[in-house]
């Protein structure tokens, strides 16, 4: 890497790279995260990447062992905590609409809202917004919704692209909801629950599943239906949360009765 390339500084370019190869899978769970070795891999000193993976403990991707930092690898357990962590993150940024009257943004909703007693105005207030005006980035949701749509027809293959699109609707949901800290704190959970879904194969009936799942809940934002879309967004991820803990324990399982024999 170029020191001098961009404004970027070199340890943030040292760990989005990081990031980006934990995401993919280039840097393996039982791999051990040794500083001389990625300095050389990614051709910079061993300071940035001495500053990236502290960034990347940080962030919950990394845990350490006895002989150094290895790429976060969940528990059952806490698979499970992660997905409901998920849920509450995903839940509420449509929450935040239906907090106010009709879904609709703040100063709308003060407009909809009756005055004190005994208040009395001589300017009309401003006729209330129809349901389908949400604050939620129209645009951001039009985009998501094609995407699948053109999943719908044209089904990829199982692997690190679909993840990706997976992820970038789910979190587009939030930052179109107009809560960019909320999007953030979904991302991370993301990136640790990545290397379970990387390594779990879903069948083409679960992506078409997927895409019907997540074009209902566009659907319904951009429809103004908050409650309905809440439900199916709930919906849609109880049922990965089942889907993954099942396969992980029944991979655990699997690996266990590995041990008990040989060749």
């Amino acid at each position: 890497m170029n020191a001098r390339r961009g404004r970027i500084p070199l340890s943030e370019r040292v760990y989005r790279s990081l990031r980006q190869d934990l995401a993919t899978g280039v840097l393996v769970p039982t791999e051990r995260l040794g500083e001389e070795r990625l300095a050389e891999t990614y051709g910079v000193s061993r300071t940035p990447v001495r500053e990236a993976l502290a960034r990347l403990y940080a962030d919950g991707l990394l845990e350490r062992h006895a002989d150094g930092l290895y790429p976060y690898r969940p528990r059952v357990d806490e698979l499970g905590d992660l997905y409901e962590l998920r849920i509450i993150l995903e839940a509420r940024g449509i929450q935040r609409l239906q907090a106010t009257p009709s879904g609709l943004p703040e100063p709308l909703a003060d407009a909809a809202r009756p005055d004190p007693a005994g208040a009395r105005t001589d300017t009309p207030r401003p006729e209330p917004a129809l349901p389908t005006a949400t604050p939620h980035d129209r645009a951001a949701l039009h985009r998501e919704l094609e995407i699948w749509r053109r999943i719908r027809e044209h089904p990829p293959e199982p692997g690190a692209a679909l993840i990706a699109a997976d992820e970038q609707f789910h979190t587009t949901l939030l930052r179109a909801a107009g809560n960019s800290a909320l999007a953030e704190a979904l991302s991370t959970v993301q990136a640790r629950v990545r290397p379970v879904r990387a390594l779990d194969m879903p069948t083409p009936e679960r992506i078409a599943a997927m895409a019907e799942d997540h074009i209902a809940i566009a659907e319904f934002l951009l429809g103004g239906e908050l409650d309905t879309a809440l439900r199916t967004l709930l919906a849609h991820l109880t049922s990965s949360r089942a889907h993954v803990l099942t396969r992980a324990r029944r991979a655990l399982e699997l690996t266990k009765l590995a041990r008990a024999v040989r060749e």
